[in-house]
Formats: structure tokens, sequence, C-alpha cells
């Protein structure tokens, strides 16, 4: 990485976003906080500052190209590039939801943001990331989007949101074009499991502190140059897609 490494963090206002920004903060990175609730970005960035971050706000909706456009120059402006990527912002599109019941509105809501919101910014953000010397995009998943885990012998992985599920194993999907395409470019593009962390997307019923599922993202983004990519990864090591 170079000596001042910039990093955006989509959904960053909270949660493990926030604490993925923090935690990229520690390590004297500068660090866009991206979130599109500007009150809420505004009160993260002054708490990662008080943390001694070196933490900036990044308007950012996901799901509006034109928004995303204006993140990627705003960053070449005021930040001057940008080295890392972290995907985070995601939505869980409301509970119950199960195969049998869950309407297209709902699919279509979570794909739109989980999944085409991390195309979205990745394309927007491309062009910077393509001119670092040590570039790396780290998407979001969970563990609930491995078809091997889900279609294990016994496995009980208990009340799964389908449409949230759904949406992980089709970012899973996306991460893998993305590394086979951007490798040559020397882009590692990595998916993270968090784990089940406590945060507002399952109604903080997570048994683990969004700290802790902030972990396995930093790691992600600071792999040296020739790590790995394509993969999918928690805090124990590679997860089966």
């Amino acid at each position: 990485m170079s000596e001042r490494t910039i990093a955006l963090v989509t959904g960053a206002n909270k949660g493990i976003g926030y604490e993925i920004a923090a935690g990229l903060g520690a390590l004297g990175w500068h660090v866009g906080v991206g979130a599109r609730d500007p009150h809420r970005r505004d009160t993260a960035v002054e708490k990662l500052r008080a943390a001694g971050a070196d933490a900036f706000g990044v308007p950012l909706d996901v799901t509006d190209d034109a928004s995303a456009a204006a993140a990627a120059e705003l960053l070449a402006d005021r930040a001057g590039g940008l080295d890392v990527l972290v995907n985070n912002a995601a939505i869980a599109g409301g509970l119950p939801q199960t195969a049998g019941t869950v309407d297209a509105s709902t699919v279509r809501a979570v794909v739109e943001t989980n999944v085409l919101g991390v195309v979205r910014v990745t394309h927007a953000m491309l062009p910077l990331l393509r001119r670092s010397a040590s570039p790396r995009i780290v998407n979001m998943s969970s563990s609930l989007g491995s078809l091997a885990l889900q279609t294990a012998p016994g496995a009980d992985m208990g009340p799964v949101p389908a449409a949230y599920a759904a949406s992980k194993t089709f970012l899973n999907a996306v991460t893998v074009h993305y590394a086979k395409e951007l490798g040559a470019a020397g882009i590692l593009v990595n998916c993270a499991c968090p784990g089940f962390t406590a945060t507002d997307l399952n109604g903080f019923r997570g048994v683990r502190t969004p700290q802790q599922g902030a972990a396995i993202a930093i790691r992600l983004a600071t792999l040296p140059d020739g790590g790995p990519t394509g993969g999918f990864f928690d805090d124990g090591g590679p997860v089966p897609w």
C-alpha cells in the first residue's frame, strides 16, 4: 500500500461499516464514510475524527447512478484517488421472508442495494482503483449466501431470509467474475463474511459485535500484493461457495 492509503466504505455511518472505517482509520488511512443520510454521515465522521481517524464524508446512495458517479468525482478531487473499496451497504428487506411468501418487489429492492449497488459503485470507482499501486475490493457477503452450506446434509442455519440470502449468493458470483477480470490489473477482489453480527439488519439478534464483524473486511482490505483474490473468507479462513 502507498504511504497514504485512501479507502471508501459504503454504508459506513453505523454497524459493521462504521467499525470497518474505524479500523482502517486506526491504520492511518484516509477513510471516506459513504452514506446517504447526511446527518448520520456527519455524525459518524465527527465520531471517527474524535477518535483520531482521518475520516471524511462521501454522500452516496448506492441505488443511484448519479450519486455513485458524484462520489467518484469527490474522491478524485478531494482525496486524489482510491486504493480500497469496501462494498458494505446492504438491506435485509424485512422479515419474515420465506421463499414461498416473499414478493417480487422485495426481492427487487434487496438485489438493487445488495448486488446492483455493488456493481454500480464498483464501476464508478474502477478508474480510480486502476491508478492505485495496490488496489483492493472487499464485498461484504454472508454465509447465508453459500449454496454449499445451505445444501449440506443436516444443515440448519435457522430461518433464512430468502431474498437476502439469494442476494448474497448473487453477490458471491459477481465477485468471482470481477476477480477474474481485474486480476491482470492487480486488483484483488474478495468476499467477506462477518458472521452473525448484532446490527439493525437482524434486529440486533447477532452474537458478534460490529467490531468483530469488521475484522475480516479489514484483513482483506490490507492484503499484501499477490494475496488471494476471488475468494470468500471469514475469521476462520475460506468459506465454501
